[in-house]
């Protein structure tokens, strides 16, 4: 089974993720856009029992960007490393931390709030997809 591992910016935290994700997407809400400093989040999901901090547990902090969902971070470097979408039971490891991920997503979440359109072919979803609880509404690029 692939196992993927990652850190922090100054990699005081290390985590790992058993198996391929579950999805990877990117996400265009307001609340990724303000975490990540960016206009879109690349998100890798995974169910909440593959990830496991490795190492620097006790640098892991959290802020709860809303009810349920906690961002995770280092307290040493502010480096972000995961993110646990607990009302969802699903954890994104961001992306951009996870060596040798090949991040191919295949979807667009919350494109309504899109400050960046991205002309790239893969389905734009207004909010979520249905199995998700979004209304699997489609945007047109």
């Amino acid at each position: 089974m692939t196992t993927y591992t990652g850190s922090c910016m100054c990699g005081a935290v290390t985590v790992e993720v058993e198996g391929d994700p579950m999805a990877m997407l990117l996400c265009h809400c307001k609340d990724c856009r303000a975490w990540s400093a960016s206009p879109v989040n690349g998100a890798a999901i995974w169910a909440p029992d593959k990830l496991t901090v490795t190492d620097g547990e006790e640098h892991v902090e959290s802020y709860a960007s809303s009810e349920g969902h906690k961002r995770a971070f280092c307290r040493k470097c502010g480096g972000h490393v995961y993110h646990d979408a607990g009302p969802m039971g699903v954890v994104d490891v961001y992306a951009s931390v996870l060596k040798d991920l090949e991040f191919k997503p295949a979807i667009h979440i919350n494109y309504e709030s899109t400050i960046l359109p991205i002309k790239d072919g893969l389905p734009k979803f207004k909010d979520f997809p249905e199995d998700f609880g979004g209304s699997g509404e489609l945007l047109p690029e």
